[in-house]
């Protein structure tokens, strides 16, 4: 009973007593209500996807930077106890290289007016997959497919490439008779199973691999190693992941430091879901990521 309510965002943005701002807004009112919190002189806090273009992204980033203030994203998943894990196998050099992160998010519904399936549910495997390659993009591709008389994609396939021998690949789909939320994450060393939807178990490592030893003596002929070992399941820590998103924004501007998920992540993810769609008016052509 004691929190203030209204029916017009004009009056957080010029309130005097209000020093930072959450939108969770739909994707298209991103831009607008943070333009107008940041030149009003507050921090804010968006939903994901941040905005719906790079360009709006660039302008908040800009402007953030001339007053001083802090934007961040809530890529909710970088702060689970999962995703937080895997980031750490990978620093400690557990995984090895990364080769390639493939994700598949698909449940029934729910279906969206104003974004279609990449927008919708990207933005989750995207974010995750940033964290975890941590390279620049090079292009993407995407095909996908409208029905039942609309022009919003319900099903999409999503390709990212890198200069360097890793791939990305997302299985996004409002069509599925269940829900998947399952990410395969292979390293020269090991490899990570994360099922999202797994009560306990979210997290398995696999001591499995592939090695190629060349003969001396016969150039041609390579021999494929493959390694197997065992599973093991890591203990995940269980704090409440928008917890810590709020933590974090709170942190990081009375430290006066760069948030986990600032902006500029924020704006690395939005590139990606870009150039997707800009790749399914041209029906998989790849397109150069900004």
């Amino acid at each position: 009973p004691t929190v203030r309510t209204t029916r017009d965002a004009n009056e957080i943005t010029t309130a005097t007593d209000i020093d930072a701002v959450v939108i969770a807004t739909p994707v298209n009112t991103h831009f607008p209500l943070a333009e107008a919190a940041l030149k009003a002189g507050k921090h804010v806090l968006l939903e994901k996807p941040m905005c719906a273009s790079v360009a709006e992204c660039d302008t908040l980033l800009e402007l953030a930077e001339q007053k001083n203030l802090t934007v961040m994203v809530d890529h909710t998943f970088l702060y689970t106890g999962a995703v937080r894990k895997i980031t750490e196998m990978i620093d400690s050099g557990e995984l090895g290289d990364i080769l390639y992160f493939d994700s598949v998010r698909v449940n029934l519904g729910l279906f969206q007016h104003d974004v279609n399936v990449i927008w919708d549910l990207a933005p989750h495997d995207v974010s995750i997959m940033d964290a975890v390659i941590r390279k620049q993009p090079k292009q993407v591709s995407a095909v996908g497919l409208a029905h039942f008389g609309t022009t919003i994609e319900n099903i999409a396939y999503v390709n990212v490439t890198f200069d360097e021998p890793v791939i990305a690949h997302f299985h996004l789909n409002w069509l599925a008779p269940v829900k998947v939320r399952t990410t395969l994450i292979g390293g020269t060393k090991r490899m990570i199973v994360y099922d999202d939807t797994e009560p306990s178990e979210k997290i398995k490592v696999y001591d499995k691999g592939v090695s190629i030893e060349t003969n001396v003596e016969q150039i041609r002929k390579n021999l494929v190693e493959y390694r197997i070992g065992d599973m093991y399941a890591p203990h995940i820590a269980s704090t409440e992941a928008l917890d810590l998103v709020a933590r974090e924004f709170i942190a990081s501007i009375t430290e006066s430091r760069v948030p986990l998920t600032d902006g500029v992540a924020g704006r690395r993810v939005v590139s990606i879901l870009e150039a997707a769609s800009q790749s399914l008016t041209q029906n998989g052509a790849p397109v150069a990521v900004a």
